[in-house]
């Protein structure tokens, strides 16, 4: 079950709707070691248990997030240390970041969809971690930077992989390649959000709203819906449409889509089944 706080974050579920705020607003909603820690947590926990349809996150304060705090960088095995053997500290490393990346892996990986809320400044890992969701959208004054360049890295955490599913290739080598900050408006004209919002309120009326009729779905279908999506865009066509094959052989519902029907003869909101609780350990 979720914990009642967290350090970093907010957590409420109504409606069926997940809502995990970024809570630290006056640290900029830093990516400390607890963030890393607690988010795949709370992904986890509502995932498994299936204590929602669908997940939003927002933020707090003037930024959503100025991405990975400096403290993980100084964190025992998070750098390069000079008094170890350096292929063994390679090894390490890459391990670590594999660990970090793994917080992010989640949200893709969940059965649900994942909807973001932006505002301000979304930058370096905060990018990493709005790639690996379904959905996007951002205010008016929100922008978009691969912040890593400026500090003398390369993004590792999921960027590259991802971003470059959403827009150009060349609008992610730019970015990559100089730090730029992308504006709102260039990010909706490229892709990378749905729509953009003057205020936060107003964004967030209108994601909560996306949310609640997600969550109105049959939740079967709106997971085979993320999952078919996710499996065409790394599959072929030929291949893609065998799986769709498949699923709906397997879990196409009569029962589900009867109800659908009927709701809508009978002018009703469908009733339908959540997806169950999976199982966390071995038989």
């Amino acid at each position: 079950m979720l914990k009642k706080t967290y350090q970093c974050f907010d957590v409420e579920i109504d409606e069926k709707i997940a809502h995990i705020r970024l809570s630290r607003p006056d640290a900029l909603n830093s990516m400390t070691r607890e963030f890393w820690n607690e988010l795949p947590e709370i992904v986890e926990s509502i995932n498994s248990e299936a204590l929602a349809r669908v997940i939003v996150i927002s933020s707090t304060g003037k930024h959503f997030s100025a991405g990975m705090d400096l403290s993980v960088f100084m964190h025992d095995g998070a750098v390069h240390s000079m008094d170890k053997d350096r292929y063994v500290a390679a090894e390490q490393f890459r391990s670590n970041i594999q660990q970090i990346q793994s917080s992010f892996n989640v949200l893709e990986e969940a059965r649900i969809p994942v909807l973001i809320a932006a505002q301000g400044g979304v930058i370096g890992g905060a990018m990493d971690m709005i790639a690996a969701a379904d959905i996007r959208w951002c205010t008016q004054d929100a922008f978009f930077c691969i912040q890593e360049i400026n500090i003398a890295m390369t993004a590792d955490v999921g960027t590259f992989p991802r971003l470059q599913r959403y827009i150009p290739e060349g609008w992610v080598k730019e970015m990559a390649y100089t730090g730029m900050r992308l504006k709102a408006d260039k990010a909706k004209q490229i892709g990378l959000v749905n729509d953009i919002f003057e205020t936060h309120e107003e964004m967030l009326v209108h994601v909560m709203g996306i949310a609640r009729e997600i969550a109105s779905k049959n939740p079967i279908a709106v997971t085979g819906s993320k999952v078919l999506i996710n499996y065409g865009r790394d599959h072929s066509t030929a291949d893609t449409l065998d799986y769709v094959g498949l699923w709906n052989a397997s879990m196409l519902s009569g029962p589900h889509m009867q109800e659908a029907f009927s709701a809508k003869m009978e002018k009703r909101a469908p009733v339908y089944p959540d997806l169950l609780k999976l199982r966390k350990t071995p038989m």
